[in-house]
């Protein structure tokens, strides 16, 4: 996983092909920590969808543009759009396979 900002997303929107996900979270969010933890083992159990994790502090634009009502929230998208939205961080099993 890598941290990008939004500047970053907006400039490889665009050119993104294939399935991507978004995970937004804030520095102080416990739940957030929980939900990051989670993605790392699932991660590491061989995802094969890129995901990307930005503060959603610093993403007004696409927090609008995506209606992100609440952190942690992991967004999948298709060729640089939203598809799916999960607030619920609900078992490593369950990102596992929406990622895989």
């Amino acid at each position: 996983m890598k941290e990008i900002t939004e500047q970053q997303w907006l400039q490889q929107e665009a050119a993104s092909q294939g399935k991507e996900a978004v995970f937004f979270f804030t520095p102080l969010c416990g739940t957030c920590r929980i939900g990051l933890r989670m993605l790392e083992i699932a991660e590491a159990a061989g995802i094969s969808t890129p995901v990307f994790l930005m503060n959603i502090n610093y993403a007004p634009i696409l927090r609008e543009k995506w209606r992100v009502a609440s952190v942690p929230c992991l967004v999948l998208t298709e060729e640089g759009k939203p598809v799916q939205m999960e607030y619920a961080m609900q078992s490593v099993d369950t990102l596992y396979q929406l990622l895989k």
